[in-house]
């Protein structure tokens, strides 16, 4: 369920000051954003990162992952499709939707697909932390 909104303080960040034995996979096909994002997030955590749905699915096959962040709008499989795959393989990974584009259509068929959020592109770090830390329930 996407919760309406997510708490900003600063307790959870304070949570993120050491690394956590934890795996993420980051899929967007912006090469710079997704720099940005692995650069953001691996001093807290391992961070894989793909250029495409298709090779994030081939990592949720092949690798444990902690936590999925998926950008909407990459080519051929989006991430809503690929928020569907890892759904229709009753996988317990908490799925995250990264977009400039958020729609009231896009949040329905991410909730329809059970993403735990979705994250306006470009975040800001706290709340990009913060979301990851509640999806993981740190």
């Amino acid at each position: 369920m996407l919760p309406e909104k997510l708490a900003l303080g600063e307790a959870l960040v304070m949570v993120a000051t050491k690394r956590e034995e934890r795996r993420l996979l980051v899929a967007d096909d912006d090469r710079a954003f997704r720099e940005t994002v692995v650069e953001i997030l691996s001093p807290f955590f391992e961070v894989i990162d793909v250029p495409s749905g298709e090779e994030a699915i081939q990592v949720v096959e092949s690798t444990a992952v902690d936590l999925a962040l998926f950008d909407l709008n990459m080519n051929l499989l989006t991430g809503l499709d690929a928020i569907r795959w890892v759904r229709e393989r009753q996988l317990e990974i908490p799925c995250i939707l990264m977009s400039s584009e958020i729609t009231i259509e896009i949040e329905d068929q991410a909730r329809q697909l059970d993403a735990f959020s979705i994250i306006r592109k470009p975040p800001r770090r706290g709340h990009l932390l913060d979301t990851i830390h509640c999806a993981l329930e740190i």
